[in-house]
């Protein structure tokens, strides 16, 4: 799994220009499953991102998870997180690591139900679908996690 993860103020995410989810602050979470990616991993995962203390305190110092902080998960699939541009002269993304929808729709749906098993608020994307997403960042702070 890889993932991009960004603190935001507030986030939504349209579809067909039909609002999906939104959320007013925490994480904005993009994740990539890849081929190989397990059940185990999408567990730790879950437990990563509860854990995470990425937002500030009294003193203004990155001392609270998401939980103290009162903030929500919009958590989004991207397949193109499976992919990598390479070397060489070719510019076209490969996705060969991207793994298989069935498959990844699986992992995405149960690394939901983990987030929420944390005692996360989580709000989805449209797996699959061509989605619109608006956000204003807090920071900004993003980072790139694989597990």
């Amino acid at each position: 799994m890889r993932a991009v993860i960004q603190r935001t103020f507030r986030s939504k995410l349209y579809v067909d220009n039909e609002l999906i989810s939104e959320i007013p602050s925490g994480l904005t979470i993009f994740v990539g499953i890849q081929k190989g990616d397990t059940e185990a991993q999408a567990k730790y995962f879950a437990q990563k991102i509860a854990k995470l203390r990425i937002f500030r305190d009294e003193n203004d110092k990155m001392n609270l998870n998401i939980q103290q902080a009162g903030g929500e998960v919009l958590f989004v699939s991207q397949f193109s997180l499976g992919g990598t541009l390479g070397k060489g002269s070719g510019n076209r993304p490969d996705f060969g690591n991207a793994e298989e929808p069935v498959r990844a729709k699986f992992l995405y749906e149960l690394t939901t139900q983990y987030l929420k098993d944390e005692g996360l608020t989580v709000k989805n994307g449209v797996f699959g679908a061509h989605m619109f997403i608006e956000q204003e960042q807090d920071g900004p702070l993003s980072f790139v996690f694989e597990c």
